[in-house]
């Protein structure tokens, strides 16, 4: 146990060691931690569906007709009809034949990425992309490179270098998680289709935030591609719980038989994708939401620029206020919960090295004079700090 307490007290001193702490009430705009309010700007729910009437309606009316879990794996006896329910409307939101379902976003990528790519094959994939799509390249056993973020000429220069009739598959995340800026998808299809290769999309966090209906990155640029495999996530603009690839129907037939993280996982009980039909049901009748997170988020980023902090080229609701110095960014955030409001740090290694950050992210249920709250104590921390 010593080079465990070794490695947790490095981890201190360098200012990266990490701890849980309790929340007491549902994850919405205000959520309550040990006993005081805070103002909550942290969160993936940015459509603020996690506490939402229609959806824990759903969840109930699901166990009450249900039950509580779903007592196997969907390929032993878990395939209940919900999951039918499900899959065909997040096809229909991605406009592709089909969809599957998995039990978490990191399962879809890591058990996608298994199936699909093969020892000898090529993965180009953007260095800042999320870590379970490092980790579903890495344990594929294909051949990994990276290329510089969002770097088209780099990543033209890798397939060009390619091995002649390599498979090869461009992975990338739609919108990055902690810079909050948004993948050049027409020019990676471009490129795919002069070099004759796949691309492998992470719309963990575009889904439900881009486009008009919350489609994604690809409903963002208005693209569609056979070349084209789209992941995306149930548990953060949507509210719940679980992961997905969307596609055409061979490779979903493909995945359900080779997809380890698929076959060899218990199925998600019925208030989960009760409360995920619902949520898609709510996005295809109403887009009041994502226009109301648009509008919270264009007047924030008015606001903030003015201030003078880093905000990177964030294009979306997902701000990173660029520090550097982690001690100084737990200093920032701590000096928010001081003041009432709940803003993660974000350090290596979660982000390069260098670039510690608080990451703010604003959403659809957000009050303009909670916004202001926020920039508010934002200025007056970072002018204390030296950070502007």
């Amino acid at each position: 146990m010593h080079q465990y307490k070794d490695f947790l007290r490095q981890l201190k001193q360098q200012n990266l060691l990490r701890s849980l702490r309790e929340i007491d009430s549902a994850p919405d705009d205000i959520i309550t931690e040990n006993g005081k309010e805070l103002l909550l700007f942290s969160s993936n729910n940015y459509l603020g569906l996690a506490n939402h009437p229609s959806l824990k309606s759903a969840a109930i009316a699901a166990i009450q007709g249900w039950g509580v879990g779903s007592g196997a794996s969907r390929l032993v006896s878990g395939n209940l009809n919900l999951y039918k329910q499900l899959e065909e409307a997040l096809a229909k939101l991605k406009k592709t034949e089909a969809a599957l379902v998995f039990s978490t976003g990191y399962m879809a990528n890591i058990g996608s990425l298994g199936a699909i790519l093969q020892k000898d094959d090529l993965i180009l994939a953007d260095r800042l992309n999320h870590a379970s799509l490092i980790d579903g390249c890495r344990l594929s056993g294909a051949t990994f490179r990276l290329y510089k973020h969002c770097d088209m000429d780099h990543l033209k220069k890798l397939l060009s270098d390619r091995k002649k009739d390599q498979k090869a598959f461009i992975i990338t995340d739609g919108l990055f998680s902690m810079d909050g800026d948004i993948a050049p998808l027409p020019e990676i299809l471009r490129l795919a289709e002069e070099y004759d290769v796949g691309v492998f999309l992470d719309d963990a966090h575009a889904t439900g935030v881009l486009g008009s209906f919350g489609g994604g990155t690809a409903e963002h640029f208005q693209l569609t591609s056979p070349r084209l495999i789209q992941m995306g996530t149930l548990s953060k603009a949507l509210g719940g719980l679980g992961g997905f690839i969307a596609g055409n129907r061979i490779l979903i037939d493909y995945l359900i038989n080779k997809a380890r993280p698929f076959v060899y996982t218990t199925a998600l009980p019925p208030s989960v994708l009760a409360s995920g039909i619902a949520a898609l049901a709510l996005l295809e009748k109403d887009q009041t939401l994502i226009k109301q997170l648009w509008e919270n988020r264009n007047y924030f980023y008015e606001k903030v620029s003015h201030l003078g902090f880093n905000t990177l080229k964030t294009e979306s609701p997902i701000f990173p206020i660029l520090i550097g110095n982690s001690e100084t960014a737990l200093t920032f955030s701590k000096s928010l919960l001081e003041n009432g409001i709940h803003v993660s740090a974000i350090r290596p290694p979660t982000v390069p090295k260098g670039t510690a950050r608080l990451r703010v992210t604003i959403m659809a249920n957000h009050k303009k004079h909670q916004i202001d709250t926020l920039l508010y104590q934002l200025e007056k921390a970072g002018r204390s700090l030296k950070v502007i």
